[in-house]
């Protein structure tokens, strides 16, 4: 099993503006049948995990709801659950949620959707193994940026998507000792 924060930025390392809004993402080209994008990428995921402000955004503009995998949200407010989809609202520290996370993915990977502050507790925990970036051909200013945290990545994997640069990167877990 595999931790992934999968995502997209502008060049200049926000995932949304201040506002929380994709917009920018949505007018941008790229082939979702081209090299890591998402249909590929998601049929490998067991579970999901994002932080609260993403869950909004994607109930305020999504007709449905598109995950069949269990949706884990880190929230400290009452938020309700879309009908029909396996949505579980949680509080505190990842490492104290992750075996029950674990154990939802049943034996596929988990997928850190958006929020690169959840992203971030994810690294700190030691729980984070890839960074997917899908680097859109704009800049924002401002906005939510990529990952607030300092971290060592090894390059594993680059492609074009139409308009896109993506890149898949492992975390450099410090050795112990």
């Amino acid at each position: 099993m595999t931790i992934h924060f999968y995502t997209a930025s502008s060049l200049d390392g926000f995932i949304a503006t201040d506002e929380h809004s994709l917009e920018w993402l949505f007018a941008q080209d790229f082939d979702l049948e081209g090299p890591m994008a998402y249909p590929a990428f998601i049929a490998g995921i067991g579970a999901l995990v994002m932080g609260s402000s993403t869950y909004e955004w994607l109930i305020r503009n999504q007709e449905g709801w598109e995950y069949e995998q269990p949706t884990w949200v880190f929230t400290h407010r009452a938020l309700r659950a879309r009908d029909g989809a396996d949505v579980r609202f949680v509080q505190g520290d990842v490492q104290g949620v992750f075996p029950e996370l674990e154990a939802s993915a049943a034996g596929k990977d988990i997928w850190v959707v958006g929020g690169g502050g959840v992203a971030g507790q994810f690294a700190d925990a030691g729980l984070l193994d890839e960074v997917w970036v899908q680097f859109a051909p704009v800049t924002l200013g401002s906005g939510q940026p990529l990952l607030p945290r300092a971290l060592q990545l090894e390059l594993l994997d680059v492609a074009r998507n139409r308009d896109f640069v993506c890149a898949r990167y492992r975390v450099d877990r410090p050795s112990a000792g």
